[in-house]
């Protein structure tokens, strides 16, 4: 139950004096007659006693009606809660809530470490206004010159640390509430043809550079998720993939093998025959160590080691020289493994599961272009199946046209009455 002290000390109240009442501690002071005099007192929800300094008896009094009612509705905030600071906050609260591994903790870190705290770092957090939150996502572009999707993903960040401070009852609402966020720019991706995967290969220096190459083309993995693969993951009889861990280098630790960052990440990949005929090759060319810290894994260079991000990086850059191809990055190889999917027809959510994307989202945004060109593919099916007999026009289904059968059609059946 709240109450009112009709006089502010400096002093609490000795242990022999009344507990209770309205007069509960009076004691005059040499702030007696002068400011703030009224203090309200009041237990918070969580039984400890929150205080405040008001000018007159009726403002303290209102004070508790507010907060007695605020914990009645459950809308309850700590006044002082909202005086932590925006670095502080980050770092100390939104920081250690997020489910990332070593090397996304420390992007995260680095991001709120050049573009939030030398702006904010030492505002309150209740103190940033929606007007200085809609400034602040332009400073991303016009003072730190970000572009592309870059801007999107470092205010991602910021706006998630303002709202975990609403979920956390710091702030009563985020500044970020009514501003829209920058927008996604995606650069349209130009993926490398079958024939040019078929070339970098062939010029590839080291056989294991031209397994992980085709490898890559066949499965759509990660840099880390390549060169993380071991073993003891790879069901040769069912021809599936368990994609579960990468390889990550953190700055004074190395490298070592982690999970993957997200829940959609870890999937069960089905192989084409194709895929694990190349992985065989390889395992019978370089077995994996059979003990040690790398024990089981499937890429190793010489020296017993494993291949680092940087090392595979210039090893294509080479590669593409030798081809006499335009430079790619790893990355490219990836989107042309979703290319090819698309290609034949596979639906997006098919292409979102194999490619671990956390939602359907990012893999449209990514490759929305080639969707739109898979959508004449669509126009021939329909007119294929509509023609009648000697009317096709030359007109093939896509399927046939890339000698598969998409995953997301693979259970249909059909009874086809040929011609005589």
């Amino acid at each position: 139950m709240g109450y009112v002290a009709d006089r502010w000390h400096k002093s609490r109240p000795k242990p022999d004096e009344p507990e209770c009442g309205e007069h509960k501690g009076k004691v005059a002071s040499s702030a007696h007659g002068k400011g703030k005099r009224w203090q309200a007192r009041y237990d918070g929800p969580d039984g400890n006693e929150r205080t405040s300094l008001h000018s007159t008896k009726a403002e303290a009094e209102a004070e508790i009606v507010r907060q007695e009612s605020a914990k009645q509705t459950g809308s309850w905030l700590d006044p002082k809660a909202g005086a932590v600071t925006v670095e502080r906050f980050a770092l100390d609260s939104w920081l250690p809530a997020q489910n990332i591994n070593a090397r996304s903790h420390t992007e995260y870190l680095g991001a709120l470490r050049r573009y939030l705290i030398p702006e904010w770092g030492n505002r309150q957090m209740r103190s940033i206004r929606p007007s200085e939150a809609g400034a602040w996502q332009q400073l991303l572009t016009s003072k730190y010159g970000l572009s592309g999707a870059y801007p999107n993903r470092v205010a991602r960040y910021v706006r998630g640390i303002f709202k975990l401070a609403v979920d956390d009852r710091v702030i009563p609402i985020s500044p970020f509430e009514r501003i829209p966020a920058p927008t996604l720019v995606e650069s349209a991706v130009h993926p490398p043809d079958v024939a040019e995967v078929r070339q970098l290969i062939a010029a590839a220096y080291r056989p294991m550079y031209a397994a992980m190459i085709e490898f890559t083309a066949l499965t759509g993995l990660r840099s880390g998720e390549l060169r993380g693969l071991a073993v003891d993951r790879i069901d040769f009889l069912r021809r599936t993939l368990r994609v579960d861990q990468q390889l990550v280098y953190e700055k004074g630790k190395g490298m070592y093998l982690d999970d993957v960052k997200t829940g959609a990440g870890r999937r069960l990949l089905p192989l084409p025959r194709r895929a694990v005929d190349v992985l065989a090759a390889h395992i019978a060319h370089a077995p994996p160590p059979q003990s040690g810290e790398w024990a089981g894994l499937v890429f190793m260079m010489p020296g017993g080691r494993p291949v680092g991000e940087s090392t595979l990086d210039w090893a294509l850059k080479n590669i593409c020289r030798r081809a006499g191809v335009q430079p790619r990055h790893w990355h490219e190889i990836r989107h042309h493994y979703a290319s090819v999917l698309i290609g034949g027809g596979e639906n997006p959510k098919v292409v979102q599961k194999r490619l671990g994307h956390k939602d359907v989202m990012t893999t449209l945004r990514t490759y929305a272009h080639l969707f739109v060109e898979a959508e004449e593919q669509t126009r021939d099916v329909l007119d294929a199946a509509w023609a009648l007999p000697g009317e096709t026009d030359g007109q093939t289904e896509s399927s046939a046209t890339s000698g598969r059968i998409p995953e997301s059609r693979a259970q249909e059946a059909s009874i086809v009455q040929l011609n005589a």
